[in-house]
């Protein structure tokens, strides 16, 4: 995850809602459509990988 400083509103509240706080923290989400907009939204602020469970 990349700095919010100095992004939009509704940018910050979708790192929120997506569980991201700080820099360089990875969270684990399920694959559902809501967190595929929520990315879509923030994808030039954050890096998405594919995991095995």
């Amino acid at each position: 995850m990349r700095s919010i400083i100095g992004t939009k509103p509704k940018h910050r509240e979708s790192m929120r809602t997506l569980g991201l706080h700080r820099i360089r923290q990875s969270v684990v989400r399920e694959d559902t459509p809501l967190v595929r907009g929520l990315v879509h939204r923030v994808r030039h602020l954050v890096e998405v990988e594919e995991v095995d469970q």
